[in-house]
């Protein structure tokens, strides 16, 4: 549950509730047609964006990518990234923390749900394999993230319109 909510629109529209942002999260599902964007940054302060297969489960983000990647080093330096998400009537941008997954059930249960969704992905060590990924992922074997939702910023696409912010801690 959101601490504060901050009223974005700048044409009168009242404040969207949470519910309808935590409703849309919840019913998301990571397939070939939704496609969610990272975004961190580089240790020169540029923004780097990619494109990830996120899954929103235990109300926040997970992704995977390879440990030589841009997006995985700038992790290692800068936790801080952005999640971006076309839902179901809602826009969202997820703010918060990024950290490596590294509990056995946690990565059993999200490589369940991948495969459930398509991606036959296996957890070897602390770390995914499976014959395909997105080109952008890099070689296996892939680290499992997870983002820690800080705030979340929703902008409606269908009526009632608004834009707010849900500070979450």
């Amino acid at each position: 549950m959101p601490i504060d909510t901050i009223n974005l629109d700048g044409y009168g529209n009242a404040p969207l509730p949470w519910s309808r942002a935590a409703d849309a999260l919840a019913n998301y599902v990571a397939d070939p047609g939704s496609t969610a964007f990272l975004s961190t940054c580089c240790p020169n302060g540029r923004p780097h964006t990619n494109g990830i297969g996120a899954v929103w489960m235990d109300d926040g983000f997970y992704f995977v990518s390879g440990p030589s990647t841009r997006k995985s080093r700038n992790l290692a330096t800068q936790p801080h990234c952005t999640v971006t998400a076309q839902l179901e009537g809602i826009d969202v941008v997820v703010e918060g923390t990024a950290a490596i997954v590294t509990d056995p059930a946690t990565l059993e249960r999200v490589a369940a749900y991948y495969r459930e969704h398509g991606w036959p992905v296996e957890v070897q060590g602390e770390a995914f394999t499976a014959p395909f990924n997105a080109p952008s992922a890099g070689p296996p074997p892939w680290h499992l993230y997870y983002l820690t939702p800080r705030s979340v910023v929703g902008v409606a696409t269908t009526e009632p319109h608004g834009a707010t912010r849900w500070n979450l801690l």
